[in-house]
Formats: structure tokens, sequence, C-alpha cells
């Protein structure tokens, strides 16, 4: 799918989103679309960063990469927002990005483009599903196609989301990413790479 243009739009404070956010990058390359990978700002004060040191440590070695913008979301054929649970909900960080994009919105420029989404949580139960449908009112909202994995492939029987791909990090938020992920990422990208493509 060359010339397909996929726009990677995620929050992460502690990495493992950023490490979900990377490999999407990748496969979205290897299925043959540009790709911009693009981190939405912090809003959290210094001191809330500073109490967690995991959260720290992302944030330091994360400061300088590119910051998203509206343009990135209208440049692209295909969008991934990426955002860690809060609450059962999308973090504060990119909902406030995405209340940005009023401007575009009202001129239909966020219309006709598919999108997904990725998340994690410290729980098995802790709001995977609820975070990507809540995340998708706002992609009716654009006159967006939400494009979920559903179980296009078997591999999501094992993964278990077809709303999206997640992972649970576990009590201590550091459980790493496994196969399981690696391939329902792999699957995600190639899967928005080739329906965007189409839309385009």
């Amino acid at each position: 799918m060359a010339d397909v243009k996929l726009a990677i739009i995620y929050y992460s404070s502690t990495g493992t989103v950023h490490a979900m956010a990377k490999r999407l990058a990748e496969a979205g390359e290897k299925a043959g679309a540009e790709v911009r990978l693009r981190q939405v700002a912090e809003l959290a004060p210094k001191e809330a960063i500073a109490s967690n040191a995991a959260w720290s440590q992302h944030f330091d070695a994360t400061k300088d990469e590119p910051r998203a913008t509206a343009d990135d979301v209208v440049w692209a054929d295909a969008v991934l927002f990426g955002t860690p649970t809060r609450y059962g909900n999308v973090t504060s960080q990119l909902k406030q990005f995405i209340d940005t994009l009023g401007p575009q919105w009202g001129q239909g420029l966020l219309a006709n483009k598919a999108y997904a989404g990725f998340t994690s949580t410290m729980t098995e139960h802790g709001g995977q599903e609820s975070t990507l449908l809540a995340l998708y009112n706002t992609i009716y909202h654009f006159g967006g196609i939400v494009v979920a994995p559903g179980y296009t492939d078997a591999l999501k029987f094992a993964d278990g989301n077809p709303y999206g791909v997640s992972h649970v990090t576990g009590g201590n938020n550091d459980a790493p990413l496994t196969d399981v992920q690696f391939n329902a990422l792999d699957h995600l990208a190639r899967r928005i790479v080739t329906i965007g493509g189409k839309l385009r």
C-alpha cells in the first residue's frame, strides 16, 4: 500500500504505550506506509511526574521526540491513537489534543479516514475495552471510519481484544510486551494501512 500515510498519535506515561506505538510504526512501514510517530504533550505537573520513577524516566527519555499537531491528523489517510487507560477512559493528555482539533473537524478534514486505537492497563479487566470504545465515540463525531481488528485473524483469539490492541502491565506495571501483543500490533498496522489505502 505505497503512499498510504499513517499517523500514530499517542500518550505514554511510563513507556508501555510508547513501545506499542514504536512497534506499530515499524509494522506500518513494513506494510508500505509513510509513518509519522508523534506523542502528545504532557499535561501533568512536574511534582506528579517526579513522584513516579518510571514516569520520570520515560518523560526524560522522550522529551525531545516530535509532538503531535493537528496537521499530523489532517495529513494522514489512517490514524492510530494510543493511550493508557484512566478510570476506564482516555487519558487527559490525549483527550486534550483531540479537543484542539475543532477547527479541522469543522472543515471536515478529519472525516473519511481510517482510525483505530491501542491501550494498556495494569489489571486484566482494568478498562481496555471501555477506553477504546470511549475513544471511538470521538471518531464517530469526526465522520471517521473505525477499523477495529475484530477477529479478522486467528491471532486475535490469543490477544482477545476485537476493539484494538491492549496489554496488561501487571501489579508492578512492568510486564513486558510479548509475541502475543507484537503479533496483534503488526496485524492492526497492516489492516489499517490496507483499509486506509482503499479509502484514499
